[in-house]
């Protein structure tokens, strides 16, 4: 697919488009910078998840995936956050999982909003999708605020969803019908 399909203007100076494999060094400092803010929320992270060779060499292989698509925020050459498409399932379904993230030093701007309004309409304009799932720690108040900005539902609750922080973690689980078309089908 042609990256340019899927790439969106967030504000006048951020972009989300495809990740790069050069994007690995300014990715892993700004995994370093928002390190204390992201434990409550990820997994624990060996040292090489902020080593930025880890980074390209996974970014490529990210790439090469047909059921996932890579996004970052970036504000010229600097990734200032991500958001990630996952499991996408096509047929009868045409569904996928979602994932976002901004720097400690971004937040504030509206960009995880900005962004995953964007993935959003992405998934169904470009990537004819139905349904957007996703989910967050039961306690995560903020990410949960800008999942129903966006037009996300609570559908479900799930107990030791998520092994996040060194334990499994409880989860509220969202999603949002991107439309009602017949599957495959471009919108009109």
């Amino acid at each position: 697919m042609d990256s340019s399909a899927l790439t969106v203007s967030l504000t006048a100076t951020v972009q989300l488009r495809l990740v790069r494999p050069e994007d690995g060094a300014s990715f892993a400092e700004a995994q370093e910078r928002s390190r204390e803010q992201l434990v409550p929320f990820e997994p624990r992270r060996a040292a090489e998840w902020y080593n930025a060779d880890f980074h390209a060499e996974r970014f490529a292989v990210l790439l090469e995936k047909d059921n996932l698509v890579p996004w970052v925020l970036a504000e010229g050459d600097r990734v200032i956050g991500t958001a990630t498409l996952s499991n996408i399932v096509h047929g009868a379904w045409r569904n996928g999982d979602v994932g976002y993230w901004v720097d400690v030093a971004e937040t504030g701007r509206g960009l995880a909003t900005a962004a995953l309004d964007a993935v959003c309409r992405l998934a169904d304009e470009v990537l004819l999708l139905h349904r957007i799932a996703a989910s967050t720690n039961h306690d995560n108040v903020r990410s949960q605020r800008v999942l129903e900005k966006c037009g996300f539902e609570q559908y479900g609750f799930a107990r030791n969803y998520l092994h996040i922080n060194g334990a499994w973690r409880d989860s509220n689980l969202y999603h949002r019908i991107l439309n009602e078309r017949e599957p495959g089908e471009p919108s009109v």
